[in-house]
């Protein structure tokens, strides 16, 4: 009875201890729901919830609106080595409206275009481009790529369940067979590879589970085994979970939270899986575990308050970048450099917008639509002005076109002065002209310049012909001055050596620009003095040949006949002048006859009136000799 009695202890006390393995997970699940928030669900969440902070702020950070179709598909095509799924489908999401909009757009055009060159709409066949193309593939290839991972997935679930339930089979085996030497080796191995395999497919999960611990009770209750090999057990059970606390512990260190909530996780179910402890040690064990747990959900409960305020501050940046884009949404010019300014004010705006942290995930989508709406607006308004400013190039164009003709029809003339002039007033007028579209500008001024340069070239070598004549030329009458000077010092000239060098002179043709004042200035005191020096030679007869000489020379001069005349005029004006001061003073002399001092002021006045008579018969003279020259 003894014995009996020993036996019914040693199985109760492995019912006790089989019941203690199967439902101390469960009992210090419910005692961690006890905690604020401990619990192994709680802290799932905190890792959702961290995760949720990322990836508001990776959501918050690129705004694919504005980007052009080959930037999307390139977006798209970057994916493909994206392992994240949940991503790919939020970006694929965002970005296929954004590219089917534009890929709408010019397929409307292609066919608006199709119809206007007389094609018929059914024929219509829109095949799109390259980026269409790559767009297309790249969904397919990552749609492929999900199916074929998610399949893996339920694949290797099914593969863990078939593991599991081999497991079970051999667990049952042991629960029924006969007690061995090595069979409680056997057992714990059973529940070490238990352990190691992953999930299985969510339908088989409960119901695997308990049949798992019902097969673990059931050992448990049919086995023999002894108090001393279960108590060992459970000892190795609590060093184990010792050591767990004591990471867990030191987790309260680690700088990145979602690091530390992710491995406190694992410890999580690290402790769930591993076997009892001694009784009188369980809640010992426990609570020390749930307190490092704790200490680390209180470090991320810190963090999450810290980023919430943060968020808040970032908001009121945000605000405030809001109200500062508003003045560019009202900005107008009819300048290009005043909207190019403009344009790198509003994108350093957007650079500090995009450096500014995320926001309450309440606040991202309003906030985000009023930044970007007045973004938009702006970059609208400078759209329409370089749309109305392209209509003003084209004009520009065709009146540049315009002044390449006239260039073109000039650059073969050999009236250098005229032409020359004519080629300068149409570069003064190209360069009035505003701009043209900016692919057509080099072409359209390398045919205007190639026009202008093909006619100066021709200019630039007529003149250097001519610089050299010109020279020699110059040469020759300061030689002739060199002969008048020599004479004129000697006092060995005559009338008709005096008119065979004048003529000599002026028979020679042009002299550099710069000499010509300096040569006729030298000439004309060289002839002076020559005639000063002509022996036997009264006064008028030398002003007669002063006067022939100026009068050769106006005729021989390009615009002669026009000075000449102008002479005539002017010597003219000068007789019409010295005839009515002739007639003041005679009119005058005959009243001062009736005055006290009449003697005095008429010899004054007939002074004059001689001086004037002597000057009116040479401005005659010169009249006369101007007709006959």
């Amino acid at each position: 009875m003894k014995f009996m009695e020993n036996e019914m202890d040693l199985h109760t006390e492995q019912k006790n201890n089989s019941e203690e393995l199967t439902q101390e997970p469960q009992s210090d699940e419910n005692s961690s729901r006890k905690g604020r928030d401990s619990s192994i669900n709680s802290e799932n969440n905190l890792d959702e919830e961290e995760s949720h902070v990322e990836e508001q702020d990776d959501d918050n950070s690129i705004d694919y609106s504005n980007f052009s179709k080959e930037q999307l598909a390139s977006v798209v095509k970057e994916l493909t080595n994206e392992t994240n799924f949940s991503r790919i489908d939020s970006i694929i999401k965002e970005v296929r409206p954004l590219f089917n909009g534009i890929r709408n757009k010019e397929k409307a055009a292609a066919l608006e275009k199709f119809i206007a060159e007389g094609g018929v709409k059914d024929d219509f066949d829109y095949k799109g481009d390259t980026a269409d193309h790559d767009f297309d593939a790249t969904v397919k290839l990552l749609r492929s790529k999900k199916n074929k991972y998610f399949k893996e997935q339920e694949d290797q679930k099914n593969e863990n369940l078939a593991k599991k339930n081999a497991i079970l089979e051999k667990l049952r085996a042991l629960a029924d067979g006969e007690d061995t030497e090595n069979s409680f080796s056997e057992f714990k191995q059973l529940q070490k590879e238990w352990k190691s395999i992953g999930q299985v497919p969510n339908s088989h999960s409960r119901t695997l589970w308990a049949n798992y611990t019902a097969l673990l009770d059931l050992y448990y209750d049919q086995r023999s085994i002894y108090f001393e090999l279960k108590e060992l057990d459970r000892k190795k059970n609590l060093e184990y979970k010792w050591e767990l606390c004591e990471r867990a512990e030191k987790l309260a260190e680690e700088e990145s939270i979602k690091v530390a909530v992710k491995e406190l996780n694992e410890l999580h179910e690290e402790f769930k899986h591993t076997g009892p402890v001694p009784r009188e040690e369980k809640d010992n064990v426990w609570n020390r575990f749930k307190a490092a747990s704790d200490a680390v959900y209180a470090k991320r409960d810190s963090h999450m308050a810290e980023l919430h305020e943060t968020f808040k501050k970032n908001l009121e940046v945000k605000k405030l970048l809001i109200e500062e884009l508003g003045v560019f949404v009202k900005f107008e010019s009819d300048r290009i450099k005043e909207w190019n300014n403009k344009t790198k004010e509003i994108l350093a705006l957007q650079k500090r917008w995009e450096a500014v942290g995320p926001v309450p995930r309440n606040q991202i989508k309003e906030t985000n639509r009023l930044f970007w709406s007045s973004f938009k607006s702006f970059f609208a308004n400078k759209g329409n002005f370089f749309k109305k400013l392209d209509g003003e190039r084209e004009k520009n164009i065709e009146l540049k076109k315009e002044l390449i003709a006239k260039a073109n029809s000039i650059k073969d003339s050999t009236d250098w002065e005229n032409a020359s002039e004519e080629l300068k007033r149409l570069q003064h007028q190209w360069k009035d002209i505003g701009p043209v579209p900016e692919k057509q500008r080099e072409k359209i001024y390398k045919e205007f310049k190639t026009a202008c340069d093909e006619f100066f070239e021709k200019r630039r070598e007529q003149f250097g012909k001519q610089d050299e004549e010109q020279g020699e030329n110059l040469k020759l009458k300061k030689e002739l001055c060199d002969l008048l000077e020599k004479h004129a010092a000697e006092k060995s000239g005559t009338n008709a050596m005096l008119h065979e060098t004048v003529t000599k002179f002026n028979n020679i043709g042009f002299v550099p620009r710069k000499a010509i004042k300096s040569i006729k200035s030298r000439f004309d005191k060289a002839v002076a003095a020559f005639i000063a020096s002509l022996p036997e030679v009264g006064e008028e007869e030398k002003d007669r040949l002063a006067m022939e000489v100026q009068l050769v020379g106006l005729k021989n001069d390009p615009q002669g006949e026009r000075k000449i005349h102008h002479k005539e005029q002017s010597i003219k004006t000068q007789i019409h002048k010295a005839e009515n001061d002739i007639a003041i003073l005679r009119n005058n002399m005959e009243f001062f006859g009736r005055s006290k001092n009449a003697e005095k002021l008429k010899g004054e006045f007939a002074e004059k009136l001689e001086v004037a008579a002597s000057h009116l018969s040479d401005l005659k003279k010169q009249l006369k000799l101007l007709k006959t020259v």
